[in-house]
């Protein structure tokens, strides 16, 4: 599943919050999402709503 978000991400198929939606499913980890967007998901859901 990590590599088809991270695929989907880059090219711009997937957005930050369609890539929050796949860790809150259990489908990806904080890690992975944090190696496809480079940014942190703890801080990014503490500002954001999922």
């Amino acid at each position: 599943m990590f590599d088809l978000v991270q695929q989907s991400y880059q090219t711009g198929w997937y957005t930050l919050d369609n890539v929050k939606t796949f860790v809150v499913a259990n489908m990806i980890t904080k890690d992975e999402y944090k190696q496809i967007t480079g940014q942190d998901y703890d801080t990014v859901a503490q500002t954001q709503v999922v």
